[in-house]
This record gives C-alpha cells, sequence and structure tokens, in this order.
C-alpha cells in the first residue's frame, strides 16, 4: 500500500468522522414534504407521543445567529419534539402558515398550532423567545390541550 499521501487519508478520516458525528446528533429538520406526517399528522388512537407539543422554529439561514440557540435542550424535555423549517427550502408552508419573519416559533399539539411567536420585523429579526419564555409556554399549552 502506497502511504504517500497519508495525509489525505487523514483528512478523508476527520471529514468522514465530522460528518458521522453530525448525522448522529442533529438538529430535526422538516419541509413541505413531510410537514404533514411529523407535526400534523395523529394516529387513529391517542398515544403519549400523539399528545407531544411539537415546537417548530421557521429558520432563514441569512438569519442564522438570531436562531433558538437551545433547542437541543428543548428537545430533551418530556413529552416535546423540536423540528425546524427552513424557509428557503419550504415556500409552500411559508405561505400556507403565512410565516413573514424568521425565526417565528410555532406549537403544536395533535395538529393544532396553539402559539406563535414572531421575530419583530426591523434590521435585527432577533428570535422573539428565550428558554424560560418557551418552556413555560410549553407547560401552558401541555396543560390547555388536556381539555
Amino acid at each position: 500500500m502506497n502511504y504517500k499521501n497519508k495525509g489525505n487519508m487523514r483528512t478523508l478520516f476527520f471529514i468522514i468522522t465530522m460528518l458521522l458525528g453530525v448525522m448522529s446528533y442533529g438538529q430535526s429538520w422538516v419541509t413541505d414534504d413531510n410537514f404533514n406526517e411529523k407535526v400534523i399528522g395523529t394516529s387513529a388512537f391517542d398515544s403519549e407521543e400523539d399528545n407531544a407539543v411539537i415546537v417548530v422554529e421557521f429558520y432563514a439561514e441569512f438569519n442564522k445567529d438570531n436562531a433558538f440557540k437551545e433547542w437541543d435542550k428543548i428537545d430533551k424535555l418530556e413529552g416535546v419534539k423540536y423540528y425546524r423549517i427552513d424557509i428557503a427550502t419550504s415556500p409552500k408552508l411559508k405561505k400556507e402558515l403565512r410565516i413573514r419573519m424568521a425565526p417565528t416559533l410555532l406549537l403544536y399539539v395533535k395538529g393544532d398550532a396553539y402559539i406563535k411567536f414572531t421575530a419583530k420585523a426591523g434590521l435585527d429579526l432577533k428570535c422573539p423567545v428565550d428558554y424560560d419564555k418557551l418552556v413555560r409556554a410549553i407547560s401552558v399549552v401541555k396543560e390547555e390541550s388536556q381539555y
């Protein structure tokens, strides 16, 4: 075996390792094609999963610095799922749900939207909610959706 390109092999190994790491721990994305299945769709029989609060963030690559930063903490909460939708690749959802700013976060239970947090128009387009405020909203939605 020729080891002249040992540096190239190390670089290739590093890239493959990084890709596997990103794929095993990463954000779940939703698109126009799978939104109904992941967010809206519920089974005929209620289960714990059907009662989950689903947090959906409408995300824009151009404004990634203002995206919700603590999604990994939200995703670890019991009875909560967190998805992101890139508005550039999901124009149908952007139009149907009247998403005007990114980031915008919506909270769903059993296919129904309960709360919408939208970035205010302006030059900064900062995330409209922090971790504590989102956790409080999730609690309210869980309580309200029981009835």
